[in-house]
């Protein structure tokens, strides 16, 4: 039994202040079987001003429901420039002398969980394992940087592209293991043209998932009063995250205002906020999209209880190359725990829809084909209940618990 491991993460600073997230999650069930894992992060905190104070050191420790957290210096920083990736840059180097000094007192690791969303962490984790002469299980939550040339950021050609591919291909071939959070990450690097170099079967899947438990008790105890929701006279679907220009609502809209044309029961309430929530209201009013309302943003542990009470859910983002090799979006899990039929308007690989017969999905993202698809799955309640049944089926598999004893299965095998 590998007992010790140390779960590196960047961002997980986020996971202290919520008391939840992926790897807070394996942490807590891992304790429950009998491990000692620790979550490295920084001290800085990804989009806030919040940030813990270190006192002049060079690392903190704090434990929050037994799991210890050790914070790492990192410099402040806003947005996405220059100081961000200074930032980054902080956490891998201070990162070594970290781990030194946290090994010389507590002891070192039985293996190390290296997790991007950059892959600095994932070259510092194999270095550290390396040094500890553990094995280095790298985790990849985020393609980089094949999501960023997906949306469009950076030439495929360009030399930046070029050197981050090598720097991925190593990450591959050095780690022990290599877990994806998409089905398709053999795939992704057959498609890459790596598939000789890299043993695909060292490759695993795990997806993001749901504490279910969590969800409903979240869901009976935090509840708003909200008259739109709960009026039955119409079929409520429910978008809920950000409203910004990645996010592509105003296609939504254009979905929207098609329909409204045949069917005046349909009515879309989108809850969030974001820097294009005012113009998409604004587009509203001057088109007269009538069936589309903003809500306001809502505190995460109110989002349960409005999943449960709408119709169906809306699963909407833009749609990328990177699709074909599944989804893991953290709100498409509490999409299915609420036990709603899930309408997704773009098509993925290793559809979990398909799977298990508990949604639709569009087959092009364009207003018509989303407009259609939306209009066929109202049609009919009795298969939008019955694939909202699915859906709370499907969430199971998809509960941490299970998650959690795939990455034992991985950790003892590496």
């Amino acid at each position: 039994m590998k007992e010790k491991i140390w779960i590196m993460n960047h961002y997980a600073t986020n996971m202290y202040f919520n008391e939840g997230g992926r790897h807070y999650w394996f942490a807590e069930n891992l304790i429950k079987q009998g491990y000692e894992p620790t979550i490295f992060c920084a001290n800085t905190r990804h989009n806030s001003n919040d940030v813990i104070e270190l006192n002049g050191e060079l690392y903190s420790i704090d434990n929050k429901d037994s799991i210890p957290f050790v914070f790492v210096k990192t410099p402040e920083y806003k947005g996405n420039g220059r100081s961000r990736i200074l930032n980054m840059v902080s956490f891998y180097k201070n990162l070594f002398p970290v781990a030194k000094r946290y090994a010389e007192e507590y002891g070192k690791p039985d293996v190390i969980l290296a997790s991007s969303v950059h892959p600095l962490t994932l070259v510092a984790g194999i270095k550290i394992a390396k040094i500890f002469g553990v094995p280095c299980i790298c985790e990849v939550r985020d393609l980089w940087p094949e999501s960023i040339v997906a949306y469009g950021s950076l030439r495929r050609e360009s030399l930046i592209a070029k050197i981050l591919y090598q720097g991925e291909k190593w990450i591959y071939k050095k780690a022990n293991s290599v877990i994806m959070t998409w089905e398709g990450g053999s795939q992704y690097i057959a498609d890459q043209g790596w598939d000789k170099q890299i043993d695909s079967n060292k490759v695993e899947h795990i997806s993001n998932g749901v504490i279910i438990d969590s969800f409903d008790k979240h869901s009976k105890e935090n509840q708003i009063v909200d008259l739109d929701l709960d009026d039955k006279s119409y079929k409520n679907l429910v978008y809920a995250g950000s409203i910004r220009k990645v996010n592509n609502l105003g296609l939504l809209l254009d979905a929207a205002k098609l329909i409204q044309q045949t069917d005046q029961q349909i009515r879309f309430l989108i809850y969030g906020s974001g820097d294009e929530k005012e113009m998409l209201e604004n587009r509203c009013e001057e088109e007269g999209i009538n069936n589309v309302i903003f809500k306001s943003r809502v505190d995460k542990k109110i989002v349960p209880s409005i999943l449960k009470r709408s119709y169906a859910n809306i699963l909407h983002n833009s749609s990328t190359s990177l699709d074909k090799y599944g989804q893991s979006q953290n709100k498409f899990f509490e999409y299915l725990a609420a036990g709603r039929c899930v309408i997704q308007t773009y098509t993925t690989g290793y559809s979990v829809l398909e799977k298990y017969n508990c949604g639709v999905s569009a087959v092009k993202q364009n207003p018509e084909e989303v407009a259609k698809t939306i209009l066929k799955a109202c049609r009919d309640d009795k298969e939008v209940e019955l694939m909202g049944e699915n859906a709370r089926i499907a969430a199971q598999d998809f509960d941490f618990e299970n998650l959690t004893n795939k990455l034992i299965r991985i950790i003892e095998n590496v």
